[in-house]
């Protein structure tokens, strides 16, 4: 149930990203032993030219498809998609103009071509601004050379209000329309290499929870485990995203709560990770019992267990994504949650899209119509929480193939083994 880190795990100060130095001083005099653990990302490929012109092939021809004259993006993942480059956004705009004919075109600050260089990793011709000069003049110009000023312009969803509206500005008489039918029919399909990459993530995440699990002892916060799932994740060779640990009635709250928490026996810990490999991600959460579970806690867990299993069976090629969402929540009715998105029960959607970020186009939400085709990713991770109790979530990621859905991570099937 990833997000970006600065918009939940940040906002909610579940610290569990800092380094083991961020410990308590008895916790770092005696540094976990992470010798038995190994590098399981080796020998992954990482994305490369043929797989980046692959990519410009497709946008092209959805962009004729859409009578679409060239795409706009900033810096972030879409950009890192089609291209390579690894930038960061500032005041100072760097973006890619992907056109529907040619090479693409960066535009970036004069003294900043030599880094952006660094990543390029697509043929493309590179045009500089000065610090005295209007970026989207540059980005104007670029697409009145090449005969697409008069034609739509995409804008990928993230791209900057300033960058839109200077772009109106240039070009006065160009029609400014939304790229997502390009840049999500691109991304949201993965291919092979990418799902490779993705189970990497997946099976790193799984390794470190293999680690991480034994060693949770009664009287530890839940900073600390979550330091140790990141210092085993880094050891195995992924790049820790989140590690979100919630402990006792916290986990009743999807994204955590700021309260204290310490393990003690008897109590719910809900554990929500995910790492990068090669700039592809994972996202697998494990609830479990410290000690001996409940009748209750047994009970709600395998509702949830099973709503997962209800998830994966209604995700069937050509069904709408929304359609996955109603199955488990027909389901959670019946045993008296709900309705809808009401606590107790299934307060968020089932499901997110997941690839480059942990939050992709579609969801698996009520309402929507996208059909399930071969290459979506998804997570599976229908919840039920009971505020001022306890919550229980499962979160396995699954891919579409021309059979059906495919398990990235097995789910758990019982209590008492949250690994399997």
């Amino acid at each position: 149930m990833s997000m970006l880190f600065s918009s939940r795990r940040q906002l909610l100060g579940v610290a569990t990203a800092l380094p083991l130095l961020s410990l308590p001083t008895v916790l770092r005099a005696a540094e976990p032993d992470l010798s038995a653990l190994s590098d399981l990302t080796e020998h992954t490929v990482p994305i490369g030219a043929p797989e980046r012109r692959a990519r410009l092939a497709r946008a092209k021809a959805l962009m004729r498809a859409q009578g679409i004259g060239a795409v706009l993006i900033e810096p972030g993942s879409s950009l890192i998609y089609f291209t390579g480059v690894r930038w960061s956004r500032s005041e100072r705009l760097t973006c890619a103009i992907l056109p529907v004919e040619g090479d693409p075109c960066i535009v970036t600050p004069f003294f900043e071509e030599p880094s952006v260089r660094e990543s390029l990793g697509i043929a493309a011709e590179v045009r500089v601004w000065q610090e005295d000069q209007d970026p989207l003049a540059i980005v104007a110009g670029f697409l009145r050379g090449r005969n697409l000023s008069a034609r739509a312009i995409g804008i990928e969803e993230t791209l900057r209000y300033f960058a839109v509206d200077g772009l109106a500005r240039a070009l006065p008489a160009a029609k400014i329309v939304s790229a997502n039918p390009v840049v999500r029919g691109c991304r949201m399909i993965k291919t092979a290499p990418e799902i490779a990459l993705m189970q990497a993530a997946t099976e790193v995440t799984l390794a470190a929870y293999r680690w991480t699990l034994p060693r949770i002892e009664q009287g530890m916060s839940n900073r600390e485990i979550g330091a140790l799932m990141n210092a085993a994740t880094r050891k195995l060779g992924g790049e820790p995203e989140f590690s979100l640990v919630l402990i006792g009635e916290a986990a009743a709250y999807p994204h955590g709560s700021r309260k204290p928490q310490i393990v003690s026996d008897g109590q719910i810990v809900l554990m929500d990770c995910g790492c990068t490999v090669q700039g592809y991600q994972s996202d697998v959460s494990r609830t479990f019992v410290h000690g001996r579970a409940s009748a209750e806690q047994r009970k709600v867990w395998d509702q949830v267990a099973r709503g997962q299993q209800i998830a994966f069976a209604a995700a069937k090629l050509g069904a709408a994504a929304g359609s996955v969402d109603d199955a488990v929540r027909r389901y959670y009715a019946t045993l008296g949650y709900g309705p809808d998105y009401r606590l107790p029960g299934l307060s968020h959607r089932t499901g997110h899209g997941i690839g480059m970020d942990g939050h992709e186009p579609v969801n698996l939400v009520r309402g929507e119509a996208t059909k399930l085709a071969p290459g979506m990713c998804f997570s599976n991770e229908p919840g039920i929480y009971i505020p001022g109790s306890f919550g229980v979530r499962q979160e396995d990621c699954f891919y579409m193939t021309d059979a059906g859905p495919r398990w990235f991570s097995q789910p758990p099937i019982s209590i008492d083994a949250p690994l399997g």
